[in-house]
């Protein structure tokens, strides 16, 4: 695991300044403490830093083929590469490690842009071919590992994080407007845009290549949900799919260096937990976390339980509100993107406690999406169902919906009533939004007049309605896991995943995206993830066995952190303080009766606490990234 970096000058005969490449390898030394290298001629630079996982010794990147006419840096782990090295050892292949970097360059080689088909496993990383003057910038299938790039007439230059690109005067840093709307329409940003003019993602399961004057972004992988079990028994299914997560385990159990688990309390990570246990004679160490305070949910009993039924060393820690509110600016300067993820700030404290123990976290990462965990895919399927029972009825059956989801007991539910009236296909944008939201329907109450004339909420939704698009022949679970697994996925539990546990140089693993075990969750029948009201029904049944029930049976939660709370009591004044201050308002985003109203319907019952923090991280973003030099390092560092 380890930061990126580089440019390419279009014009040969121009050179890259070395200081730069250093300078941009430097801010992001988190993501590798150690080690750095560079690879510099001409009009190209390659930067690299190193949180050394594999092959300790020899691993030390940028790395080159034979005769030095190719170049890597990368970031990420192949877990096939053994396999890779031995056809291209066949095939005439010299090595001068044993690193999976090294394995890359030569299949390159053989293969050209082709060779990212080949890798198993989550991977950012920039080739340099000088023989052809090419550049290859490439990312993993499902966007596990992130890399974001500038581009004009006159360069590309690319890094793991996007503060590494500020650091270059020569890319501007300037807002882009409107993808304000779309993060607080979602809570997060899918799609290529940031929130920096100019400044893009790649997306998962693409790659970018510069030859000969031309800049392409190809697409080489697309998560297909089609039948492929024809035949087969839900037991079969249940057996093969256990065959596939052991195999999932076993190689994402590769490393030179200690191992450990996080452990939420849930089945995913229980699950991974005891594959683990079969694969290793060595001690595997667990770390989860919970919150000071009463009235919280607590997930450490569960992951105890865990620990205890499969024997880890177990490790926890607590953290308070003044904790969740320490960490808020760095929270912002390590994201980078502004993201409603008030779990992130409980991953940062429970990967700094791992960090004194091991380098490399294993996480469940991934179940919900690829077997339908959510609950919001259960409501919504048998809401989609009720409809097209009383359908008929138009009107009247509506209103027989909405009454009873106004019922005694259905106090949940309510939430759905807005959804009565409307199509399946004007509604679901991820399971984070709706147009229904908050932000999207009272947009016009909050935002200023001169913001409202730069919003255009078809724009605002066009990542995940294209995609919604594309899964239009699918069922209805099957379009909301599509939407979900290539927006979601990736634009929000991933980047948390990845930049929030770089922030202490800990290397996370999510065994369940890999996408060999996507693909066969995709192609199975729906009413094998979602059984009547049974979530995850395939995945809970093959571990049934295995799992100590307690946690098997237990409702979802997630990672309960109480940041509601927080914002309403202990946390208010500073709530209040950064949104409604001179420099938020003098923005021009929002009017302060709209944010004084939000602000306090929240407080007095009605839960806006997503929204309310959204606002909060969109002005500590603004305050990093705009109004202090950001690049020069982490708030507090």
């Amino acid at each position: 695991m380890c930061g990126i970096c580089g440019k390419f000058l279009f014009d040969e005969n121009r050179s890259v300044d070395e200081r730069l490449l250093w300078a941009m390898a430097d801010v992001m030394r988190h993501r590798g403490p150690d080690d750095e290298g560079f690879y510099i001629s001409g009009s190209v630079g390659l930067g690299h830093r190193r949180l050394s996982i594999i092959d300790l010794n020899t691993g030390k990147q940028p790395i080159c083929n034979e005769d030095g006419t190719v170049w890597i840096v990368f970031n990420g782990e192949i877990y096939n590469y053994r396999e890779i090295r031995k056809q291209l050892v066949q095939k005439g292949h010299a090595f001068a490690s044993q690193t999976d970097t090294e394995v890359i360059i030569h299949a390159y080689e053989e293969y050209g842009e082709d060779c990212v088909t080949r890798l198993r496993g989550m991977f950012a990383f920039a080739i340099w071919d000088d023989r052809s003057k090419t550049l290859l910038l490439a990312r993993d299938r499902v966007g596990i590992k992130p890399v974001y790039y500038f581009l004009d007439e006159d360069q590309l230059v690319f890094a793991s994080e996007i503060k590494a690109i500020l650091k270059d005067a020569s890319v501007p840093r300037e807002i882009d407007l409107p993808i304000v709307d779309r993060f607080l329409t979602y809570f997060y940003l899918p799609g290529n845009e940031t929130l920096f003019k100019g400044i893009r993602k790649l997306g998962p399961g693409q790659y970018l290549i510069v030859r000969r004057g031309k800049v392409e972004i190809k697409s080489y992988w697309d998560l297909v949900f089609a039948p492929c079990a024809a035949g087969r028994t839900f037991d079969e299914s249940k057996d093969e799919l256990l065959d596939r997560l052991r195999e999932a385990v076993e190689i994402h159990m590769i490393s030179d260096v200690p191992v450990g688990f996080l452990l939420s309390g849930g089945v995913d990570s229980t699950a991974l937990l005891s594959l683990a246990i079969q694969q290793t004679n060595k001690d595997i160490s667990t770390f989860t976390l919970g919150f000071s305070g009463e009235g919280f949910a607590d997930e450490r009993p569960y992951a105890r339980l865990a620990a205890k039924a499969f024997g880890t060393k177990h490790y926890d820690l607590t953290i308070s509100s003044g904790d969740f509110a320490d960490f808020l600016p760095k929270y912002v300067w390590h994201m980078e993107e502004p993201v409603c993820e008030p779990p992130a700030v409980a991953l940062y404290y429970v990967s700094k406690l791992a960090s004194q123990y091991v380098k490399v976290l294993i996480s469940g990462e991934g179940g919900d999406e690829a077997f339908a965990g959510y609950p919001n895919y259960r409501s919504m399927v048998w809401l989609e169902r009720l409809k097209r029972v009383i359908g008929p009825l138009k009107g009247a059956g509506a209103g027989v919906i909405e009454t009873l989801l106004r019922a005694p007991g259905f106090g949940r539910l309510r939430k759905f009533i807005p959804l009565v009236r409307a199509p399946f296909e004007d509604y679901y944008l991820s399971r984070t939004s709706s147009p229904f939201l908050f932000f999207n329907c009272q947009y016009p109450s909050i935002y200023t007049k001169e913001f409202l004339d730069l919003v255009c909420k078809e724009d605002s939704c066009r990542p995940t309605t294209r995609l919604a698009e594309a899964a239009c022949a699918c069922g209805l679970l099957d379009r909301m896991l599509y939407v979900d697994t290539m927006s979601w996925l990736p634009d929000d539990l991933l980047v948390k995943a990845d930049k929030i546990t770089m922030a202490n140089s800990v290397e996370l693993r999510v065994p369940l995206l890999d996408h060999e075990v996507l693909e066969f969750a995709a192609c199975l029948p729906s009413s094998y993830k979602l059984h009547g009201i049974t979530t995850k029904y395939i995945l809970k049944t093959a571990f049934r066995k295995v799992v100590p029930h307690e946690i098997l049976d237990r409702k979802k939660t997630g990672f309960p952190v109480p940041y509601g709370v927080w914002m309403r009591k202990e946390l208010r004044s500073l709530v209040e303080d950064t949104l409604l201050s001179r420099s938020a308002l003098d923005r021009g985003y929002f009017t302060k009766q709209g944010l004084e109203k939000l602000i306090s319907a929240n407080l007095n019952g009605r839960d806006h606490s997503k929204e309310v923090f959204s606002l909060l991280v969109l002005e500590l973003w603004h305050r990093e990234f705009i109004d202090r030099d950001a690049a020069a390092g982490a708030p507090g560092a």
